[in-house]
């Protein structure tokens, strides 16, 4: 038999869900069976899996340890890279620099290397993360492979539900530089309808079935040479929005190899030049209220943008 005290870095989380980080290797269908057989016990009750856990709870499962020990195993960490930049880090959070050519998440072409597999293994080595531990840190916001700048990592399972809450409620705006072939001389918010179809993007004017609507604000920085550098905030963010928006409206990105219809690219980028350089926190609940009205800026950016930033005489 094993008691589980739940303590502050753990609670606001669904029963069954901690159980199935707790006992890993469990199917939920053998989680099910056990709250059902009250085998697993919440607070000395039975237990139906969905209740939420708070500091204080208790859980019980009754079961032998060599059961138990057969549903765990320790998670396993792969040695890997440390490719990304640290803008911020504190006890709870990690923000950091993804620069391009690099997954946010793992993927079937890189299952070991991704921004988020070199984070968690960059806590390990600081002795912030242990293996048994019943949460694993994780990302909260993703970028394009080729999309480089700002991304948010939670450090504790409070700091990943704030900062997942916050993404959800809009309360973190993002901003991003990119350049455009074109003249665009005022600023503007682009609405559409979004749909993925393969691996690119369908925009529209008016509803289409199982589309989303999106939301671009963009604005002028500098002109040049019929180019325009944009400053881009997400209002909405969908796969590839920024680059399907732009092209759409007849500003394709420059670099941009997908949607880029007339495949200009006389800066001799090997991707699209956009970057998130810039993310504001608005007012945040409690755990992270000390990040309320704070703005953190990426100037990490890879050599080629640099270039085309020069190319604009603009400096982040």
């Amino acid at each position: 038999m094993v008691e589980i005290k739940i303590n502050k870095l753990n609670e606001n989380q669904r029963l069954d869900k901690y159980l199935l980080k707790y006992l890993n290797k469990a199917p939920k269908s053998f989680i099910y069976k056990m709250l059902r057989k009250k085998n697993i016990k919440l607070n000395g009750k039975k237990a139906e899996g969905n209740e939420i856990i708070i500091s204080g709870d208790i859980i019980n499962i009754y079961l032998s340890d060599d059961t138990i020990n057969s549903f765990k195993e320790d998670k396993q960490i792969n040695k890997t890279n440390q490719d990304f930049k640290i803008i911020f880090e504190d006890k709870n959070i990690i923000l950091c620099y993804k620069p391009i050519n690099l997954v946010s998440q793992p993927d079937i072409s890189n299952k070991n290397n991704s921004l988020n597999d070199q984070l968690i293994f960059y806590m390990h080595n600081k002795g912030e993360y242990i293996l048994s531990s019943d949460f694993t840190p994780s990302i909260c916001n993703r970028l394009d492979r080729n999309t480089s700048g700002i991304i948010t990592f939670g450090k504790n399972l409070k700091a990943l539900q704030s900062l997942n809450k916050a993404f959800k409620n809009n309360l973190i705006d993002k901003y991003y530089l990119t350049a455009v072939y074109g003249n665009v001389t005022q600023s503007g918010t682009i609405e559409l309808y979004h749909k993925k179809d393969g691996n690119k993007v369908v925009l529209s004017k008016k509803y289409i079935p199982n589309s989303k609507k999106i939301i671009t604000e963009y604005q002028p920085i500098a002109n040049k040479d019929n180019k325009t550098l944009l400053n881009i905030k997400l209002i909405t963010g969908k796969t590839h929005q920024i680059r399907a928006s732009l092209e759409h409206i007849g500003y394709p990105i420059i670099g941009d190899k997908k949607y880029n219809n007339n495949n200009f690219n006389h800066f001799n980028l090997k991707y699209q030049f956009l970057h998130c350089y810039k993310i504001h926190f608005k007012h945040q609940d409690e755990f992270l209220n000390y990040l309320s009205d704070k703005t953190f800026i990426c100037k990490n950016m890879d050599n080629s943008f640099k270039n085309l930033l020069d190319f604009f005489n603009y400096n982040i």
